[in-house]
């Protein structure tokens, strides 16, 4: 019920985008959007900046221990982007158009946490975390599957702890699977350190 609720709610708040006239600071430019979107046969657009986030936290009321972590986590965003395209056959995006948007993000303040290639299933995904003072203050996902292809990107402090508590705003249900990829990578980090193979 509150996933439902909280979609509702964001998905309210993403149809009243084009009023407060937002721009992305996604780097997938607006003609590829445009051109991934024509192509696609199931297009999710989410953009949330900061007005739009504290839009949407004011439907949370906090009475709910959920809801007030949610809403603290959300009001302390800079924004979140998603784009997730579904295609009915392969080979309806290209390759370079996800190398163009790998580069984009590797500089020095964007660091690779995930990078996962199945070569069976042809699909690849990549996380990338912006760190400032050595805190996380971004997180970059591109998930790529044949017929589909997800970005989502998230600007401000975040804490891979709390990447849950964002699974039910539309479109970000990928981020379960990168808690618990970034909960795996940290435990085979200890683990190296103290001594387990």
């Amino acid at each position: 019920m509150k996933n439902r609720i909280m979609t509702f709610v964001l998905g309210a708040v993403a149809m009243a985008a084009p009023v407060f006239a937002q721009s992305t600071p996604l780097p997938l430019p607006p003609t590829v959007e445009k051109e991934l979107a024509a192509r696609a046969s199931d297009v999710t657009e989410v953009t949330l900046g900061k007005n739009m986030l504290a839009f949407a936290a004011k439907f949370m009321n906090g009475k709910d221990k959920d809801d007030a972590a949610t809403r603290q986590l959300i009001e302390g965003l800079d924004g979140i982007y998603v784009r997730s395209y579904e295609f009915d056959k392969e080979g309806q995006y290209s390759m370079d158009e996800i190398e163009q948007l790998r580069k984009y993000f590797e500089t020095s303040e964007w660091s690779p946490m995930v990078r996962e290639r199945e070569h069976k299933t042809g699909e690849t995904t990549d996380v990338m975390v912006k760190l400032v003072n050595g805190e996380a203050h971004g997180l970059f996902i591109l998930t790529a599957e044949p017929k589909e292809l997800t970005i989502v990107l998230i600007l401000g402090p975040v804490r891979m702890e709390d990447l849950g508590k964002l699974k039910g705003i539309g479109g970000l249900s990928v981020l379960g699977d990168v808690e618990k990829d970034a909960k795996a990578k940290e435990k085979m980090e200890k683990d190296k350190k103290g001594g387990k193979p």
